[in-house]
């Protein structure tokens, strides 16, 4: 495959998607995943509504409640199988040939979730940057460590979804379309910004927020194509999914599961953007963690 030879370990992902590379495909594709996604959320939210009715349906849209959260959270799981399905239906494709091999796939996630583990020990060992505010509490402890397996299960479900989209689904059939590595790096990373591109709640931070995203997508899709599996991947976007959502979480939104709130929200262009500075410093020094514990 024409590319860098740091990229080598792509190929085993690549080169099932050249069975059927035409970009209809990937486009026709892109809309069954889609329709699935959006169909199969309506009748959870639906189904859910209808057997467990009360006031937590207030919070869904927001994730602003445990039980919302925790749907909105599992809804995921039906972009993995609208990926699945258009890779069966329009590339001849499985499951497992867009993530990687799952034994080598677990072996990676659990090589860099081990570095990630080690890192963060010892970020909480350094000084403190000046820039703490309080925090302010959200579940109870007890509530929050009762949730906290239903809670892990739906971030791992939330971010597995998204890499298995972006950095597996799309990333692979533009590879397998394109030889310019810049086109199959940058253009998932593009969409996943714009995913990300959210000004009815971060305002004057929108533009700053997408572009972090951008940036975070394409240290994803760098490490994927080095590593040959998600795992990688999926591991660095858990450990920030899971600190942005579990620990301390902002209350604009996506807040029903948090142990603390942030004490300013995502709107809040004075508050948020140095934190953003250290966010992005935080998610390369994670990237190079993850790149060096795939590497033993």
């Amino acid at each position: 495959m024409p590319g860098s030879p740091r990229y080598t370990a792509h190929e085993a992902l690549v080169r099932p998607a050249r069975v059927q590379k035409e970009l209809w495909r990937l486009i026709a594709g892109l809309g069954l995943a889609v329709a699935v996604s959006f169909t199969g959320s309506a009748a959870l939210y639906g189904a859910a509504s209808a057997v467990w009715p009360g006031p937590w349906l207030d919070g869904l849209a927001g994730g602003k409640n445990p039980a919302a959260l925790l749907l909105l959270l599992g809804g995921f799981g039906f972009v993995i199988l609208g990926v699945a399905l258009a890779a069966r239906l329009l590339h001849r494709r499985g499951l497992f040939s867009v993530t990687g091999p799952p034994r080598v796939l677990v072996r990676q996630f659990g090589q860099v979730a081990a570095a990630l583990l080690l890192l963060s020990g010892a970020l909480m060992l350094l000084p403190p940057y000046g820039m703490e505010a309080p925090l302010e509490p959200n579940l109870p402890v007890m509530r929050w460590l009762a949730l906290l397996p239903l809670s892990l299960s739906g971030v791992l479900i939330q971010v597995s979804a998204e890499e298995i989209l972006f950095r597996g689904y799309i990333q692979q059939a533009l590879a397998a379309r394109f030889r310019q590595t810049w086109v199959w790096l940058w253009l998932p990373a593009a969409l996943f910004a714009f995913g990300h591109y959210l000004p009815a709640e971060a305002g004057e931070n929108a533009v700053i927020i997408a572009l972090w995203a951008g940036l975070f997508g394409f240290l994803m899709a760098d490490l994927t194509a080095r590593a040959g599996t998600l795992g990688p991947a999926i591991a660095v976007h858990f450990f920030n999914n899971a600190a942005a959502l579990l620990i301390a979480a902002s209350p604009t939104s996506l807040s029903g599961l948090a142990l603390y709130l942030m004490p300013f929200e995502m709107s809040d262009t004075g508050a948020l953007r140095p934190w953003l500075a250290v966010d992005a410093a935080l998610m390369l020094v994670s990237w190079l963690a993850a790149r060096l514990a795939i590497r033993r």
